[in-house]
C-alpha cells in the first residue's frame, strides 16, 4: 500500500503523538472567556496544524485589528501548560510503532510547529526523547505547514532522501506539507476528519496500531 519501503519515518507531535489538540482545544476557549474576547470552537478548529504567525494574522484578518490576539495568546498558552502538566496522555499505538520502528532499525524524526522546548518537554513526560534521531521544531526552518520546509529539514537532519520517508500526519496543513516536500504520507485524524483532497495525497489509517500493522 505504499509505494517505496520507507528508510525513515518523519512523525508530527501535537494530535499525532499526543492527544494535545483536545487540550489546546479546551484552553483555547477558557482562555477566549478569561480575555473577555470571541474564542469559539469553530475558530480554533481553522488554527489546528496552523503555524501561529499564520493563525495570529488570520484571527485579525477575521475580527479587525482591535481584537486582543497577543493578550489571548498569552492566556491560552498559560492554560494550556497548567493542564499539560496533568492531562498530556501520548496517542494509541505510539510505544508499539516506536517499537516495531527499532525492530527495522528505521531511524525517525519530529517535524513540528510547536517550540523546542515544548517538544522537550512533551518527549520527556513520557520517557520518549531517546526514541527519536531528530528534532524540526519552530525556529529550524523558513514557513511552517502547508509549506514542505519542516519535513525536509527532519529528513535532512536524518541524512534521508524525502521520497523515501514516511510522514505521518493528523492534519491537512500537515499532509498538504508532506505532499509537497515529496514524502509518502499517512494521514491518522485526530479532530478533523479527512477530505477528498487529503485521500488522494494521503494513505487515511484510524491509529498508529494500523501504520504498525502496514510496516509489519
Amino acid at each position: 500500500m505504499l509505494p517505496r519501503v520507507p528508510r525513515a519515518v518523519v512523525f508530527d507531535m501535537d494530535g499525532l503523538l499526543f492527544d494535545t489538540e483536545a487540550l489546546y482545544r479546551r484552553t483555547f476557549v477558557a482562555a477566549g472567556t478569561e480575555v473577555g474576547c470571541v474564542a469559539s470552537d469553530d475558530m480554533f478548529l481553522a488554527l489546528v496544524g496552523t503555524p501561529w504567525t499564520l493563525g495570529r494574522a488570520m484571527l485579525l484578518e477575521r475580527h479587525g485589528p482591535a481584537y486582543p490576539v497577543d493578550r489571548l495568546a498569552e492566556v491560552w498558552m498559560r492554560r494550556f501548560k497548567e493542564l499539560a502538566e496533568t492531562d498530556l496522555a501520548m496517542k494509541p499505538g505510539v510505544s508499539e510503532l516506536l517499537d516495531r520502528l527499532d525492530a527495522l532499525a528505521l531511524p525517525r524524526a519530529i517535524a513540528t510547529s510547536s517550540s523546542r522546548r515544548t517538544a522537550d518537554h512533551h518527549l520527556a513526560a513520557h520517557a520518549l526523547t531517546h526514541r527519536f534521531h531528530a528534532l524540526a521544531c519552530e525556529g529550524d526552518y523558513a514557513r511552517g505547514k502547508p509549506a514542505p520546509d519542516p519535513l525536509l529539514e527532519a529528513a535532512r537532519r536524518l541524512g534521508v532522501d524525502p521520497a523515501h520517508c514516511l510522514a505521518l500526519e493528523d492534519s491537512h496543513h500537515g499532509v498538504r506539507a508532506a505532499h509537497a516536500a515529496g514524502m509518502m504520507a499517512i494521514m491518522i485524524p485526530d479532530l478533523i476528519p479527512p477530505t477528498e483532497e487529503l485521500r488522494k495525497l494521503a494513505l487515511v489509517l484510524p491509529s498508529l496500531h494500523e501504520v504498525r500493522r502496514l510496516l509489519d
